[in-house]
């Protein structure tokens, strides 16, 4: 589920400010902890943000998180014949 800056900010319990200093810094991914629709629409990736507060210090647990939600996707399955 993406949500919005307001969102991720109560999720997270940092302010929105902290999250765009985070995406500018690359501590966030753009398309991973966060997406782009248009310039001024940022919504950021739940599952991966709170797990990325979790794991902030412990970055080989994070990138497990990330691969685990990457091979979730529709996009990663394997079709059927």
């Amino acid at each position: 589920m993406f949500v919005d800056k307001y969102t991720a900010a109560k999720i997270t319990g940092l302010s929105a400010e902290t999250l765009k200093k985070a995406r500018l810094s690359g501590n966030l991914k753009e398309g991973i902890h966060f997406v782009k629709l248009n310039s001024r629409t940022i919504r950021y990736n739940d599952e991966l943000l709170q797990d990325w507060m979790q794991n902030r210090h412990d970055e080989r647990a994070h990138q497990r998180a990330i691969e685990i939600y990457q091979a979730s996707l529709l996009s990663n399955r394997k079709k059927k014949r």
